[in-house]
């Protein structure tokens, strides 16, 4: 059942460098060109790597393509979420855009509106921007995570970026940072003096969803071989089941992931497990169908959620939600916060017997987990 074949660090991928002019001289810069050996083009204020084809037909080649470039926005700020859903008062810091390997179900095919990769770095002012953030609420504990819009550790063997975000995390009291991840680009995570600031996450799924829907992404085993080294290294561990996607012979799929994740994981390091079924922008269906003609998924029957995302139907999503739940409690620490990713208190009444508020809010009961306190 468990995919067997892998791609190896998506950072291959990446044949094209381009470099923004006016970040050619910055230092991490610099470090990238090193590190990449590919040829660069540097491209002027205006300028963008040119891509043949139209947005979203020029996405796979586009994902040839790394733009080194600057954050003229904000890097730090509250994650996306709705107010029709229950959020988790997550903090993003945004590193970059887009992710060399390629998800069918990937919202950022509808998101975005360029098809290459970017990696933000002015990094400096991405520190200075956290140091006046955490400096500014020092009795304010947040937990920020760089896996909103590209993956945490896709590039890393290129930029090292997650080594300076550990370092720097490790001196923060009032704040910890987890890097997620469908790779297994580790490496650079060994010997640090983490100080239990960072947790190190991985995204799973069914085996058959990982192995047709996941395109260039670390296999099962690969995932959890690399999330036993890190609880080896030290670090606290997190997991994320979304999006959970109904299949044919889900409930063995599932059961099989959730079977080989304790297996090959302590259950003590697990800080957090995420649950979230099937949602997407409408826009999305067209764009995967377009590129992934072979999927199927999309046709399945949805409803129009509050927020404007097509979802599974309730009855279905509680379904689904109830059997994980079950396999997962087989094996959970208590300490494990087990939540959902956006959705509603009926849900959570439904699924887990209470609502968040009754245990103080879902961002207390995930403060409480990393802090080694009990979930519930």
């Amino acid at each position: 059942m468990n995919q067997t074949t892998s791609y190896g660090d998506p950072a291959r991928y990446v044949t094209h460098l381009h470099v923004a002019e006016d970040c050619l001289d910055l230092p991490c810069t610099q470090e990238i060109i090193a590190r990449a050996g590919l040829p660069v083009t540097v491209v002027g204020e205006r300028g963008v790597p040119a891509i043949e084809g139209d947005y979203p037909a020029n996405l796979t080649s586009g994902k040839h393509h790394l733009l080194l470039c600057r954050n003229r926005g904000a890097f730090f700020k509250p994650c996306p979420g709705t107010r029709e859903y229950r959020c988790c008062n997550y903090q993003v810091l945004n590193i970059g855009m887009n992710c060399p390997m390629d998800c069918v179900y990937c919202i950022l095919q509808a998101y975005l509106n360029n098809p290459w990769l970017s990696f933000f770095v002015n990094i400096e002012d991405l520190f200075q921007e956290l140091d006046q953030a955490l400096d500014t609420e020092p009795d304010r504990f947040f937990r920020i995570g760089t896996g909103e819009f590209t993956d945490s550790l896709a590039l890393d063997n290129l930029t090292h970026l997650s080594s300076r975000l550990v370092t720097y995390m490790a001196g923060r009291s009032n704040a910890v940072l987890e890097l997620k991840s469908k790779s297994v680009n580790i490496g650079n995570l060994q010997s640090l003096a983490h100080r239990g600031r960072t947790l190190v996450a991985w995204s799973l799924n069914s085996p058959p969803i990982m192995a047709r829907e996941e395109i260039r992404t670390a296999t099962l085993d690969e995932r959890l071989e690399a999330a036993a080294r890190c609880a080896q290294w030290g670090y606290r561990l997190a997991f994320h089941f979304d999006p959970i996607i109904l299949h044919d012979g889900w409930e063995d799929g599932y059961r099989f992931t959730i079977d080989r994740l304790f297996a090959a994981v302590p259950a003590e390091a697990i800080a957090w497990i995420s649950l979230g079924a099937l949602r997407y922008l409408p826009a999305l269906k067209q764009i995967a169908a377009t590129r992934f003609p072979r999927s199927r998924f999309f046709y399945q029957e949805f409803i129009d959620g509050l927020d404007g995302k097509r979802r599974y139907f309730r009855s279905q999503r509680v379904a689904m939600y109830q059997t994980i739940l079950g396999y997962l409690h087989r094996y959970a620490h208590p300490r494990t916060c087990i939540y959902f990713c956006m959705e509603n208190d009926t849900i959570w009444r439904e699924v887990f017997g209470f609502i968040p508020e009754e245990r103080g809010g879902l961002p207390a009961m995930l403060d409480r987990a990393v802090g080694g306190g009990e979930c519930a």
